[in-house]
C-alpha cells in the first residue's frame, strides 16, 4: 500500500501540456472579445486581469479569491461585478476553448489519476485557484476528465489563497483531511509547486516536460518526465 494518503496534481503544464505565453496571449484575446461591449479597452482589460490576478496572489486568506479579484477588476474599469461576472462564468464554457490552440493533448494524464486513485484515498486537481470553477472544468475537459475524477478541485470562488503560499496546500490538506506529510504534489513548477509543496510539509515530485524553472533556487527533489512520472506512480 502507497504511503500516500493523498495525492495532488497541478494542471497547466502538468496534467495539461500548454505553452504558457501563446495559452495567455489567446486567452486575453477570447476575453477581450467576448466582453468587448463592456466598452473597455483590450489593454486595460489585459491590465485590470492582470491586477486582480496579483491581488489573489497575494490574498491572506481573509476572503475568497473570487472576491479579491472582483474587488481590485471593477476599481480598475469601472464595471460592476454584477454585470460582468455572468459574462464570464459564460465565457469559460464557450470562448475560452480558444486557448486550447496553445495546448497538447497528454493521452497519459487519464491513466495518471485513474492510478493515483489506485494508490491514495483522496485524488486532488491543486491548481492555481485564479479561475472560476467553470474555468477549472473546461480546461480539464481538453483532457477528458471531469470534476467527478477528482476529490477536490481548488478554484477561485472556493478558496482563500493561491500557490506559492504554502498556506494554499495547508488549507486544502485542512478541507480533504490529510496531513501534509501523507500528500504528494505532482506538478511542473518549481516554486509555486515544489518548493511551496515542501514549505506546507509534502513530498513533492517535478514533472519536467513543461518545467517552469526557478533561477534562484532551482528543484533539485524528484523528477522526470509525465511518462516517468507515471511509472513513479505505478511503484509507490
Amino acid at each position: 500500500m502507497s504511503k500516500y494518503q493523498a495525492i495532488l496534481f497541478d494542471l497547466d503544464g502538468t496534467l495539461l501540456p500548454m505553452e504558457l505565453e501563446g495559452f495567455a496571449r489567446a486567452y486575453f484575446g477570447a476575453l477581450a472579445h467576448e466582453l468587448r461591449d463592456f466598452g473597455i479597452p483590450t489593454e486595460a482589460l489585459i491590465k485590470a486581469i492582470w491586477g486582480g490576478t496579483k491581488a489573489m496572489m497575494k490574498n491572506d486568506g481573509v476572503r475568497l479569491n473570487a472576491d479579491v479579484f472582483w474587488d481590485s477588476f471593477t476599481t480598475a474599469t469601472g464595471v460592476a461585478r454584477a454585470d460582468v461576472e455572468p459574462r464570464c462564468d459564460r465565457f469559460y464554457t464557450t470562448g475560452f476553448h480558444a486557448a486550447r490552440t496553445a495546448t497538447r493533448d497528454n493521452p497519459l494524464a487519464r491513466e495518471a489519476v485513474r492510478i493515483a486513485h489506485e494508490k491514495a484515498d483522496k485524488v486532488v486537481l491543486a491548481t492555481n485557484p485564479l479561475f472560476p470553477m467553470q474555468g477549472q472544468e473546461t480546461r480539464m475537459g481538453w483532457l477528458g476528465l471531469t470534476p467527478a475524477d477528482f476529490d477536490l478541485v481548488t478554484c477561485y470562488s472556493t478558496d482563500r489563497f493561491c500557490k506559492p503560499n504554502p498556506a494554499y496546500f495547508a488549507d486544502v490538506c485542512r478541507r480533504i483531511g490529510v496531513a501534509p506529510s501523507a500528500c504528494l504534489m505532482i506538478g511542473n513548477d518549481d516554486r509555486e509547486d515544489m518548493h511551496c509543496a515542501r514549505a506546507a510539509g509534502m513530498d513533492a515530485y517535478l514533472v519536467t516536460d513543461c518545467r517552469i524553472p526557478c533561477a534562484e533556487q532551482p528543484w533539485d527533489g524528484p523528477q522526470g518526465t509525465f511518462a516517468e512520472m507515471v511509472e513513479m506512480l505505478k511503484s509507490l
